[in-house]
């Protein structure tokens, strides 16, 4: 039978390292793995992630298919906590969220790894991270690592009323999430979380008292459109965490990117329209953004202004009264692409130096390399 881990306890407010030991002032200034906050030990040694609804099952030295995670001895590990892939600023409304604290900026933060693979993606270098992560698990990784309390205090000094967690999937990295939430809490800034809802109950249970607002991608209602991004992900699932979500009091915001031949059948998009009015209520914000030719998908053209009209006026047919659709705007990128640095204090040597994780927990042979199969 296997074992179900204790809940994840914040190491910040904790002041317990994630080994189950007191924490030293220097750890909490030096980059390492972090315990994942969901998962069951078994009696082989194996290890089942439930921070998304892959739940990989791994063995010793083996990744999840996110990359982020590793079973270290029949424990599993986050890589990236506190590892910073890009920072942007600006306003709630380009995350697209309208309806929570519009005219306000946020600090945008994303981290490497991703339970999807979609081949229109225009965040490869910031959100799959392979290369990176496969840094981070040798000890070679130059990447910046931040603490909580550092990226707080960088979102203070910035001006911004809120951090949103985006670029990839946020639940890859839910321990830093829920460690930076907490503190932002404290600071008087909302949080908000960019997500493709491929996510276990159990992960927005543990993030709702932490996390404001959920902007959630619905991308078709086509199980074979999900398959091609994520062989094991099935439209009903997706849905079912968005409207979990919403139970838990987070304030929910869909969008949907118009593909061209992907998912642009205006007979799916008016579902979407209908399932949002049935679900989450007629006056639920639905956003309907552009696609932009990118990696697999660069021989695609952007979506005709047309379809996305069309998709509008279907949603007003059935009774959504906030839809909105964007000419201009397709996922949430880093637009700025200014290096990390540029936002936070402090020296840009010390902050990308190689990444080493403190702890003891991996041995002298390091974090093995094999990768989920």
């Amino acid at each position: 039978m296997g074992v179900v881990c204790k809940p994840y306890m914040p190491y910040l407010v904790a002041n317990i390292d994630s080994f189950g030991s007191p924490m030293s002032e220097n750890l909490k200034e030096s980059y390492r793995l972090v315990e994942t906050g969901l998962q069951r030990k078994h009696d082989d040694g194996t290890t089942t992630c439930d921070l998304c609804l892959w739940k990989c099952k791994l063995k010793h030295g083996q990744r999840g298919f996110c990359q982020a995670h590793v079973n270290r001895h029949g424990t599993l590990y986050n890589l990236s906590y506190g590892v910073i892939s890009a920072i942007d600023i600006g306003p709630i409304e380009d995350k697209p969220v309208k309806h929570y604290q519009p005219g306000t900026k946020v600090m945008s933060v994303g981290s490497y790894g991703c339970n999807f693979r979609c081949g229109g993606c225009h965040n490869l270098d910031i959100s799959w991270g392979v290369t990176a992560l496969d840094d981070l698990a040798k000890g070679q990784s130059k990447a910046a690592w931040v603490p909580p309390e550092d990226l707080v205090t960088a979102a203070l000094k910035h001006g911004v009323q809120g951090i949103a967690f985006t670029y990839s999937e946020p639940a890859v990295w839910l321990e830093y999430v829920i460690d930076v939430s907490r503190l932002a809490h404290e600071a008087g800034l909302y949080t908000v979380y960019v997500s493709n809802s491929f996510v276990t109950d159990e992960a927005l249970e543990l993030m709702a008292p932490y996390v404001d607002v959920l902007c959630s991608d619905i991308k078709s209602l086509s199980d074979d459109f999900y398959h091609d991004i994520c062989p094991t992900a099935k439209v009903e699932q997706v849905l079912g965490s968005i409207k979990k979500a919403q139970e838990l009091g987070i304030h929910v915001e869909t969008r949907t990117n118009i593909i061209p031949t992907k998912n642009d059948d205006i007979n799916e998009l008016r579902e979407i329209a209908q399932w949002i009015a049935g679900n989450l209520g007629k006056d639920s914000p639905w956003h309907i953004t552009r696609f932009f030719p990118a990696y697999k998908l660069s021989d695609l053209p952007p979506t005709p202004s047309d379809i996305m009209q069309a998709a509008y006026a279907a949603a007003q047919d059935v009774g959504l009264q906030n839809s909105y659709v964007y000419d201009d705007k397709g996922c949430d990128c880093a637009e700025s692409n200014l290096p990390v640095a540029e936002y936070l204090e402090g020296d840009p040597d010390k902050l990308n130096a190689t990444l080493q994780c403190a702890a003891s927990c991996c041995g002298d042979e390091g974090v093995l390399l094999k990768k989920y199969e």
